[in-house]
Parts: structure tokens; sequence; C-alpha cells
């Protein structure tokens, strides 16, 4: 009966290390569990900046203003009859000599 409770206490011990010291326990748990969060934010930041880029991409299939707009902003397309006006502003590193 001894030698049983003997065999009963080494397994409890031996299951122990594995479960909370061992490279495979708990710390690995704790770790796949912090890196499923992280991994769970970025894919969240990329899903919204694709939902961002498929607006656009409907946009730029539907209609011409929003062709014009990028065409504006990025390549400084004029219509002919307007006038363009560019404000230089200022450094404010020269600002304060």
């Amino acid at each position: 009966m001894k030698l049983f409770i003997l065999f009963l206490v080494s397994v409890f011990i031996i299951l122990q290390y594995q479960l909370w010291i061992d490279r495979d326990g708990v710390r690995k748990l704790v770790h796949l569990s912090d890196h499923i969060e992280d991994q769970t934010a970025k894919n969240q930041q990329l899903y919204e900046r694709n939902e961002v880029l498929a607006a656009e991409v409907e946009d730029l299939k539907s209609g011409f203003d929003a062709i014009e707009e990028r065409a504006r902003m990025e390549l400084g397309m004029i219509r002919e009859g307007e006038t363009f006006f560019q404000v230089i502003e200022e450094d404010s590193s020269q600002k304060s000599k």
C-alpha cells in the first residue's frame, strides 16, 4: 500500500511539474493567449483599413466625383476657367528669429 501511495504522489508531482513549470504548461497557454489578443487587434485594424479601401474603390468605380477629387489633391488638377492659389505658410522656426 505504501508503494502505491508513493507511486501516486510521484505521478502527482510529475503532472504538477508539467502543468506549472514545463515550457508547454500554463506559461505557454498565457503566452498564446497574449499572442491571440495581439493578433485579434491587428486583424481588426486591417479589417477597418480594408473597409475604407473598399469604399474608396466603390467611389472610384461609381462616378467621376471621387476621381476628380483625387486628381485635384494628388495631381494638382485645375479645371478650365479656375484660378489656382497657393498659400505658403511661414515655417515656425523662422517666426521665432
